[in-house]
């Protein structure tokens, strides 16, 4: 499937698309600038064992239990009109694990995407895989590619999810991608930033502008290293599983506070006037 390519006009969320709202939701949506939200989004969802651990039951039931928070920041962001959303899922370190947790993490990433297709399409989201895919399991590669398949045509949100990931990794697989096409050609180019940029996995979408971390712990964990280079760090001690539309509204209102200059000075230039980079461009 070709890259998805940024949206060329301004898309703005129309008052009330989030539905009823609690008053705690209320009162941050109503801080919110509706056109000044981040054009890309991306979540390290971590605190699922610690959550589970806290309630003295096994960590597979904190993995299930996030899924929930998952399909409300899915939702929730796909109505506010964010261009696209990234979701740290499964890392290349996380085979690391015991054998049953990797396991059931496969089955449950399995079972969420047949069960979740429907809120998919209903929000027109469209979705997209981040990682090495052909080194999974032969049924979570089929149920990948049917997922990607299925939401091609779909033109809102798109939704990225991080899967065997690893920014590193992605970087490596970048640079083993440039030097076969120059080896194909039979002549050698110096590689600049654009060239690496677009054989990312994400390429044709806009870098983070917002990177939110769960479960309070202080470390990027190999995450979009290349991309979240000018991301506004975001990290709150809410466990994943706790991770509610309140906490994501609150995270997008305390991002609007930050003055971002990219690497200038203050009041050198409007953030209007600075979209957020294009990974390929």
């Amino acid at each position: 499937m070709p890259p998805a390519s940024p949206h060329t006009t301004l898309q703005v969320p129309v008052s009330g698309a989030l539905g009823p709202l609690t008053a705690e939701e209320a009162r941050f949506f109503e801080k919110l600038d509706l056109l000044r939200l981040p054009r890309h989004l991306a979540v390290i969802m971590d605190g699922n064992g610690r959550w589970a651990q806290q309630r003295h039951l096994p960590r597979v039931a904190g993995h299930r239990a996030g899924t929930k928070s998952a399909r409300v920041t899915i939702e929730t962001c796909a109505r506010l009109k964010i261009e696209a959303l990234t979701l740290y899922a499964f890392s290349v370190e996380n085979w690391r694990r015991p054998k049953t947790e990797t396991d059931f993490l496969m089955q449950l990433l399995r079972e969420y995407l047949r069960k979740e297709m429907p809120l998919l399409q209903k929000n027109d989201i469209r979705i997209r895989f981040l990682g090495r895919t052909d080194e999974l399991p032969q049924g979570v590669q089929d149920d990948v590619r049917d997922a990607t398949e299925r939401t091609s045509r779909n033109r809102g949100m798109v939704l990225c999810i991080a899967l065997n990931y690893g920014g590193r990794a992605e970087i490596v697989d970048a640079m083993n991608a440039i030097l076969a096409e120059q080896n194909g050609r039979g002549h050698r180019e110096r590689i600049s930033e654009e060239t690496l940029a677009h054989h990312l996995y994400t390429e044709g979408l806009p870098d983070p502008d917002l990177l939110i971390r769960t479960s309070g712990e202080m470390r990027i964990s190999n995450f979009l290293l290349w991309q979240i280079a000018y991301a506004e760090i975001f990290v709150t001690e809410t466990l994943w599983p706790d991770f509610n539309r309140a906490r994501l509204l609150e995270a997008l209102v305390e991002y609007q506070k930050r003055e971002r200059r990219y690497g200038g000075i203050r009041g050198d230039e409007p953030d209007a006037h600075k979209p957020a980079r294009v990974v390929g461009e």
